[in-house]
């Protein structure tokens, strides 16, 4: 059957079922309007000359295009869509009245596609009402934080079959699903200006024979969703398989893989819709001109806290942008009145091992010692925080002896300044306060490391009296915590761990982070103590390079133990503890 004989069918069959067709789906439209198409299915028995019903032997002639099933991708953090999706994830946004992903499964059961998996990840347990209310499966996605999308394909790799692949943020003007599908494509527009989107270039019959990202000419613009025939799921499964061990596309949508192995894989055709009917919201701003509803309420907590600390209106709070998220906490900034903040969320866990109280208390101190003069308002409850954003600077450079002169005169500054606290880090208390937290979930998780835990401990033990005083510390202060800008000034940022503490600390972890060896790090110690460096206090310096990365090291496994990933760091604390302890106790 020719591509354009099966679109006059599939509307007729549609009009069987009481379902108009796509009006902005560009092929289909044109083949409705040739009459010699429907005067030919005519003759062949297809369509009933005097009803112009679809006849028994056309029914069986689209038998063999059955949509089986829907796969929808649900399992993504959608970091661009910040501020909302911290507080939910983007498939449950209320656009015009509608869930996103509800309007969707609606529109795919209204097209007679029954069976529907969503793949879930990120905060999965919000989209679990689903099940009752539309009788979906759900696949977990555990990875979703280390690994993209083609991940969630292959854990669906059982429901790949005659399958809509969807995601859970796309809204449809119009329903575009069918209850039969002629051929594998995706999706989308002609589109003549520059977007972040994948672009197609597609041949005389609509075959795709290249994909790109970041076109700078017009083209296909890939958006929303594609169906795939079942060799083309069996075909793109064995390429993910052949892939996964090496781990090169974690990091990719499953259209990359595509994008590479286009040569290898069965046909994939472009399906044209008219400019205007599916939307991909990647950002709040396009959501805001999409939905005016977003502009003055966005139901949105973070937006809240905003406007009652400025007293301004939803609508004045613009420009959103991401920053890559921390070690604890994702942020992101936003501007007012032509100046840019930053607001700080506060990361899962955290609230077992931070006390924003004291976190607060601190930012004030700093402030008022000019150590950091960015702090806007924070929030003791719930963690979050609002500070002026700095726009031009750079962080030291742990290679050089300049850029540590600069951060340790601000460490001096800061030590000495007269200021006192009722809290402050305690770095090997805190280790077994948090191995404890472990251990309630993996009770043999540190068995391993008793022999570095002894370690520690006895280097800890012999600093207690060696006559180096407490004094206020920022507790956490490798080289993304130090600004240093143009005019050659430097801020100290993010006081989470700061407090009456051992300067050990603030010294010690520097050199863990820049992983200096043994001499370096007697270098920056002696620049710091100065008149003071001796034997007794270049010990207990040194020995805190190893506590500080022991806690940093125990720290990275309960953040772990949280759902969130380490990489290297972890490995890195480790195994800076192991070589400083082992170094100083030989």
């Amino acid at each position: 059957m020719r591509k354009e004989e099966f679109y006059v069918l599939n509307s007729l069959y549609n009009g069987s079922i009481g379902r108009a067709g796509c009006t902005y789906d560009v092929e289909e439209t044109k083949a409705l309007n040739d009459t010699n198409i429907y005067n030919k299915l005519v003759k062949t028995g297809y369509i009933e000359k005097e009803s112009g019903s679809l006849t028994k032997t056309g029914l069986e002639a689209l038998e063999p295009y059955r949509v089986n099933n829907a796969v929808i991708l649900a399992a993504g953090a959608s970091t661009r869509f910040i501020p909302l999706s911290l507080e939910q994830p983007k498939g449950l946004f209320e656009v015009k009245g509608e869930r996103l992903i509800e309007r969707q499964i609606k529109q795919l059961q209204d097209a007679g596609i029954k069976n529907i998996t969503v793949v879930l990840g990120y905060k999965k347990e919000m989209f679990y009402y689903l099940e009752d209310k539309y009788g979906v499966k759900f696949i977990i996605n555990d990875s979703f934080n280390i690994k993209n999308n083609i991940e969630s394909l292959y854990l669906a790799r059982k429901e790949l079959k005659n399958t809509y692949i969807c995601v859970s943020d796309s809204y449809y003007i119009e329903n575009p699903f069918n209850q039969f599908e002629y051929h594998t494509f995706y999706s989308g527009y002609y589109g003549k200006e520059t977007t972040d989107e994948v672009y197609a270039r597609a041949d005389g019959f609509g075959k795709i024979t290249r994909i790109a990202k970041d076109n700078k000419i017009d083209g296909y613009v890939l958006m929303g969703h594609s169906f795939w025939r079942k060799e083309f799921s069996e075909a793109f499964i064995n390429q993910v398989e052949a892939v996964r061990e090496s781990g090169v596309y974690n990091n990719c949508y499953w259209e990359i893989l595509v994008k590479d192995k286009l040569d290898e894989l069965p046909d994939i055709f472009f399906k044209e819709y008219l400019p205007g009917n599916i939307f991909e919201f990647d950002y709040f701003d396009e959501l805001r001109k999409f939905d005016s509803q977003y502009l003055g309420h966005t139901h949105s907590e973070i937006i809240r806290n905003i406007k009652l600390v400025f007293r301004c209106d939803e609508e004045d709070i613009i420009d959103f942008r991401n920053v890559s998220e921390g070690m604890t906490n994702t942020s992101f900034i936003f501007k007012i009145d032509g100046i840019d903040y930053i607001y700080r969320h506060p990361g899962d866990g955290t609230e077992s091992i931070i006390n924003r109280r004291n976190e607060k208390k601190s930012l004030i101190k700093a402030k008022e010692a000019g150590v950091d003069p960015t702090y806007i308002y924070a929030d003791v409850n719930e963690g979050w925080k609002i500070s002026i954003f700095i726009p031009e600077f750079r962080e030291p450079d742990y290679n050089s002896f300049e850029d540590s002169k600069k951060i340790l005169a601000v460490l001096r500054k800061l030590h000495k300044a007269d200021i006192t606290a009722d809290y402050g880090m305690k770095p090997w208390e805190d280790a077994l306060d948090m191995e404890k937290l472990l251990e309630k979930k993996d009770p043999v998780c540190f068995v391993q490391y008793e022999g570095l835990k002894n370690n520690i401990g006895q280097l800890y033990k012999m600093t207690l009296a060696d006559g180096v005083e407490k004094c206020f510390c920022h507790g956490d202060t490798y080289k993304p915590n130090w600004m240093i800008r143009p005019d050659g000034s430097v801020i100290l940022i993010d006081w989470e761990y700061s407090g009456y503490s051992d300067p050990g600390i603030d010294v010690g972890y520097y050199v863990v982070d820049a992983m200096y060896d043994f001499d370096k790090a007697e270098e920056f110690i002696k620049e710091y103590l100065q008149e003071d460096y001796n034997e007794t206090t270049r010990f207990h310096y040194m020995a805190y390079v190893a506590i500080i990365a022991y806690y940093w090291f125990v720290w990275a496994m309960y953040r772990e133990s949280c759902g969130a990933d380490m990489g290297e760091a972890l490995e890195n604390w480790r195994d800076m503890a192991v070589k400083y302890a082992e170094y100083l106790l030989k």
